[in-house]
């Protein structure tokens, strides 16, 4: 068994706005990324499951035009609730310093917590894993350190440090004695480096 992860292209937004399920478009360089990631992937895939938002979904039907897609909310982005578009430094303090402290557990505003997303992003993952056939998951960047950290048991609160995922990255899992090892197949940052929290805070 072999599962295929693959982040989408750059969306197209400016640095320093904190989104999560804000169903952003892709920039206009979306066509030469795809094409970038084209050679890493595999001609026996049996099955794409994809985010439903545009960014993953365009990406899905660009690679896999043969398929059909299965959409699933399960493997959409982190759920910023009342931050979702909100430009991060003008987030007021009182709300976000408790989040910077434990964003593992701490729910966002009208939003979930970290863990809350991992739970089920992997419910998601381990049903995906009990089918024998190669299989395609097309999503978004906490979504893929959450499927790493889990095959790899590494703690949540390090899996933005461990796992390097830029936009358009392919990850190959193997599945192996109950346990999955994983290979980087691409992984190549044309955007620059991402601002997911406050400026003062990098």
């Amino acid at each position: 068994m072999e599962i295929y992860l693959i982040r989408h292209t750059t969306p197209a937004i400016a640095k320093g706005i904190c989104y999560g399920q804000t169903d952003l478009d892709v920039t206009e360089s979306f066509e030469t990324e795809a094409a970038s990631i084209q050679p890493h992937l595999p001609k026996n895939i049996q099955a794409v499951y994809s985010s439903p938002l545009q960014r993953c979904r365009k990406l899905a039907e660009a690679l896999f035009p043969q398929h059909t897609l299965q959409l699933d909310n399960d493997l959409m982005e982190l759920n910023c609730g009342a931050w979702e578009m909100q430009l991060w430094n003008e987030i007021p303090k009182t709300e976000i310093q408790p989040w910077m402290n434990d964003f593992i557990n701490i729910q966002v505003p009208g939003g979930e917590s970290y863990l809350q997303m991992h739970n089920r992003v992997i419910n998601r993952f381990n049903d995906i894993s009990r089918q024998s056939n190669p299989a395609v998951i097309v999503a978004h960047g906490g979504v893929l350190r959450s499927i790493l950290a889990h095959i790899t048991q590494t703690p949540l609160k390090e899996s933005f440090d461990v796992f390097t995922c830029h936009y358009g990255c392919v990850i190959k899992l193997i599945a192996e004695n109950n346990s999955y090892k994983h290979e980087i197949l691409y992984n190549v940052s044309l955007a620059g480096k991402e601002w997911h929290r406050p400026s003062s805070e990098l």
